[in-house]
């Protein structure tokens, strides 16, 4: 089974995966809701905090996760990348920032292969679990962040 990602009109903004909505602030920028849970960002508004009530626990230079709960979270020490997050390993292509697997779900590209159009479940799963639905949250939004951070420094 398939479940797409929804993008804004412009194409920009990831609006939904499968059923579950992604809700945007008053402004648009930032996420704020994913399904029920509530997204929370740090003072600044530059890191996410928490999904829900599972905070996101960041490493001495602040930019990289360390913890998911009460998850540890397996990430490059020079770009950031999870590896792991708790029980689901992350699949990236060799020298590639592009998610490929997040633990059971792989991950489909549009036909220029720069933004993730479809999650595709493993036989037999026919809705992403809760707590996996937010690891899968979470990778993407980090991806979102390294991809925004390497077009405005180009």
């Amino acid at each position: 089974m398939e479940l797409e990602l929804g993008y804004d009109m412009l194409g920009s903004r990831l609006r939904s995966i499968g059923e579950v909505e992604i809700g945007y602030g008053r402004w648009g920028g930032r996420p704020r809701t994913l399904g029920p849970h509530p997204l929370e960002y740090d003072m600044l508004g530059s890191r996410l905090r928490s999904i829900g009530d599972i905070e996101i626990g960041y490493g001495r230079l602040g930019s990289v996760p360390r913890t998911f709960g009460t998850w540890d979270v397996d990430c490059s020490a020079w770009a950031g990348i999870p590896r792991r997050v708790g029980p689901y390993p992350i699949d990236h292509p060799r020298l590639s920032g592009r998610v490929r697997g997040v633990g059971p779900l792989s991950v489909g590209y549009d036909l220029l292969g720069g933004r993730p159009r479809r999650i595709v479940l493993p036989e037999g799963l026919d809705a992403v679990p809760d707590d996996l639905l937010r690891v899968l949250f979470l990778v993407l939004h980090l991806q979102t962040e390294r991809n925004r951070k390497s077009s405005s420094a180009a």
